[in-house]
């Protein structure tokens, strides 16, 4: 089979508007959460988000065109940009039918929804936005970056909610290694942070109503009361192998295994036994050719909710038995919120920095232990370590369980 790997990434979130930033605010254990300034939350229960911070639109998107799009849209143009530009890659010198998108959104152009419902509410709805429909739609942030760059391949948007950005990732590795493509730019794109996405989320007690930025998120504490919402975008170059080198590219690691499965059993509640989100994991690792030991960092699906931080390390354990205590697991959302459709395709580039630079990133203001969730989660503190390998989980709503594996190219 034809070897993937990575050869450009970019990122917009909520510790850093660029790959390095965030890579720095993450080693640092810098949490980016914070008070919700996209809305009066005076009314609201939740008081704290991840929010995306000091990023100009403007630079990414003529302001004309900014009327034009939803935010997480731009924020994906943001990531591909960069990401493009890392890789240095020529799409004009590329057969553009080999080059594809796979760009994920859990849920789209929230914000234009919100916006234009209230308009049709108040003025009629045939008063509302020619633009509300491209807006609005999940797909629209991988249709736009397949204009920016001229790609003719496949684009397609995964929408399995907290697991699409993970997907997106996997479903690339296989486009390109089974011959289809050779170059695809994947990852995911969220911008939720309104009182109509926070009000929904909760209303479902799914949100943490903590006002403490140092309690809110926190993945596998005891005092773990929800998760925090985050907004942003990840974008990952997948590139052949041998084109990859044919081309003079750098390369970040190989993204060697991929395994996604579903519950099957609710629509919002993970199976506690973690049962399906464990063979998603074991498929990862069979795909990649190698044995549970070899896997050395799990970045953890770790969202700070009781039931899925609790059935995670369930499925941890099934799927590694005794390995599940002697390999390091962090939860990055601890410090970006959870991203949702954005979250998979971020933690991917964490992962991939965390191969590469032999750095396993922490599970920041983590105090209380809980015997449920028993593994190494890498308290607050980043540890420098040899990762030859390192996996990503993602469990979304719907039951869907994705996981990949990176490996080290030396």
């Amino acid at each position: 089979m034809r070897r993937v790997v990575i050869t450009g990434m970019g990122a917009v979130t909520p510790v850093g508007n660029n790959v390095n930033d965030m890579w720095e605010a993450v080693k640092a254990g810098k949490c980016g959460i914070g008070k919700i300034t996209h809305f009066n939350t005076e009314n609201s229960a939740v008081k704290l988000a991840g929010e995306v911070k000091g990023f100009d639109a403007e630079s990414i998107v003529d302001k004309a065109e900014l009327r034009k799009m939803d935010d997480f849209t731009i924020y994906a143009l943001a990531a591909a940009d960069e990401a493009v530009k890392d890789s240095a890659i020529d799409f004009g010198k590329e057969d553009t039918l080999r080059c594809g998108v796979i760009l994920s959104s859990g849920i789209g152009g929230l914000t234009t929804i919100q916006r234009e419902c209230l308009r049709g509410e108040s003025k009629g709805y045939d008063r509302v936005s020619p633009h509300f429909v491209p807006m609005s739609i999940t797909n629209m942030a991988a249709g736009h970056v397949a204009i920016r760059f001229g790609l003719h391949g496949m684009c397609t948007c995964v929408v399995t909610a907290c697991a699409s950005g993970t997907n997106a990732v996997g479903d690339a590795l296989r486009q390109i290694r089974d011959g289809y493509q050779d170059v695809i730019v994947c990852g995911g794109a969220e911008s939720c942070i309104t009182d109509f996405g926070i009000g929904g989320f909760t209303s479902m007690h799914a949100l943490s109503k903590a006002e403490d930025v140092n309690r809110a998120s926190i993945p596998f504490d005891k005092e773990r009361s929800g998760f925090v919402m985050g907004e942003g975008a990840g974008v990952l170059i997948l590139e052949e192998y041998e084109h990859a080198l044919k081309r003079g590219a750098k390369i970040y690691c190989e993204i060697a295994g991929y395994g996604s499965t579903c519950d099957a059993n609710h629509v919002t509640a993970p199976l506690e036994d973690g049962s399906m989100a464990a063979q998603a994991m074991t498929e990862a690792v069979k795909d990649a050719g190698i044995k549970p030991e070899n896997i050395d960092y799990i970045n953890a699906h770790g969202t700070s909710t009781k039931l899925n931080d609790k059935g995670e390390t369930n499925a941890i354990k099934k799927a590694f038995g005794e390995h599940a205590y002697k390999l390091a697991v962090s939860s990055t959302k601890s410090m970006t919120g959870h991203m949702l459709g954005a979250s998979g395709a971020v933690e991917a580039i964490i992962s991939a920095l965390a191969v590469k630079n032999d750095i396993i990133p922490p599970t920041i203001n983590y105090q209380v232990s809980d015997d449920d969730c028993d593994l190494d989660i890498v308290p607050n503190k980043a540890r420098e370590s040899r990762v030859d390998y390192a996996m990503s989980n993602s469990l979304g709503f719907g039951g869907h369980n994705a996981s990949i594996v990176l490996r080290k190219v030396v």
